[in-house]
């Protein structure tokens, strides 16, 4: 609507920065609005480490590169329902399985679709794994 962006599948990594931005701000609002580190610490931490993905990823576009947001938020979203099985003692490996095959399906798609290369879809992998494994630290 606002014609900085060609099209859906965001080609230009320089068009990727206002939705990081405003990925971020919305992010830190439900943080600040809605959720506690007291009430809810799986939450907070959850959202935190989202933060800081996005943070990794809006870095990468300073410098120019492109990172697979799709995989990113695929790996932060594993993390947290692995850590968060663990945590409650749920048994829940149905649907660990499920979320693994989801992970193979839309890196797969991405693929297919050639809006990544394979080098794009491990770093947003690795952006979106690395900071929910270290704040796991502080909650579990």
């Amino acid at each position: 609507m606002l014609q900085k962006i060609d099209s859906i599948m965001v080609p230009s990594v320089s068009q990727r920065k206002i939705p990081l931005l405003l990925h971020i701000v919305l992010l830190a609002m439900l943080i600040l609005k809605s959720t506690s580190i007291d009430a809810i610490p799986e939450l907070f931490y959850f959202y935190l480490g989202s933060i800081i993905s996005s943070g990794l990823a809006l870095l990468l576009v300073v410098f120019n590169r492109k990172a697979s947001l799709h995989m990113l938020g695929m790996a932060s979203l594993t993390v947290f329902s692995i850590s968060c099985c663990l945590h409650f003692q749920a048994k829940e490996v149905v649907f660990i399985a499920l979320l693994l095959l989801c992970n193979g399906l839309v890196a797969s798609s991405r693929l297919f679709m050639k809006a990544h290369t394979t080098n794009e879809l491990i770093l947003g992998y690795l952006i979106g794994l690395f900071p929910q494994l270290f704040l796991l630290f502080f909650w579990l």
